[in-house]
């Protein structure tokens, strides 16, 4: 069973409980390793490396390289991050796949992404505690510090998800357009962030970094069996699962 294929080779129902069981045990624990890390990289970014000013220097560029026209686009790109839209689109997309599949357990996956970026990069926010760019930010910025970046982890946890949830779609063309699109949505959030002024550049990378993480586990959450009948029907054959 390929990873990439897991959801196609196996699409029997699980049960509420072994399902919850699953993104327990696949995506929140293997969550508090990747959230170690993240607080790891930015302990040594506050500590040893003394906030690493020299990252300064990049916002600086992009502030003193800044239009009308550049303002007003990455207003927009920014937007994207916001939680009110990750949430709602996350929310819509997953609404849409059920009605298309009736599968809800392929259906949550870009709701339990974004919603294990969102406590990893809230509480690493709270740990690590990073001042913002010392430049004029462009948006208001939330209570939490700037390190890791949670307008790019969650766009990336997002559209991450889609693109493995694409590449379900059965018309090859609908399929690579579907797919370029969602991958360029978190670069062009990044770039917004920087350009307006609002975190750093490893801000950026390991928000990038969080939101595929987030995505990949949400996409393995839920067990899938090698043997399973694909007839969507019924309970979760009790066979070994991969």
């Amino acid at each position: 069973m390929s990873f990439l294929t897991r959801w196609d080779d196996d699409t029997s129902r699980p049960s509420f409980g072994s399902a919850l069981r699953d993104a327990a045990v696949r995506a929140v624990l293997p969550g508090v390793g990747v959230f170690a890390v993240i607080v790891a990289i930015g302990l040594v970014i506050m500590g040893p490396l003394r906030d690493f000013e020299a990252e300064n220097a990049v916002s600086r560029w992009f502030q003193d390289r800044r239009t009308p026209l550049g303002e007003s686009i990455t207003k927009v790109m920014s937007m994207i991050g916001n939680t009110e839209y990750v949430i709602a689109v996350a929310v819509l997309v997953a609404l849409v796949v059920l009605w298309r599949t009736r599968q809800w357990w392929f259906a949550v996956v870009p709701l339990l992404a974004i919603s294990l970026q969102a406590t990893i990069f809230v509480i690493a926010t709270a740990v690590v505690g990073r001042p913002r760019p010392t430049v004029e930010r462009l948006d208001p910025t939330p209570p939490t510090s700037s390190y890791p970046s949670g307008h790019v982890g969650a766009s990336t946890a997002l559209y991450v998800s889609f693109v493995l949830m694409a590449t379900r779609i059965p018309n090859l063309a609908v399929r690579r357009a579907v797919i370029a699109v969602c991958v360029l949505v978190p670069f062009a959030v990044s770039f917004a962030r920087l350009y307006r002024g609002a975190h750093h550049v490893t801000d950026i990378l390991v928000g990038l970094a969080n939101g595929i993480a987030c995505a990949l586990l949400a996409w393995g959450y839920l067990r899938r069996d090698t043997g399973a009948s694909t007839d969507g029907s019924g309970d979760r054959a009790a066979q070994s699962r991969a």
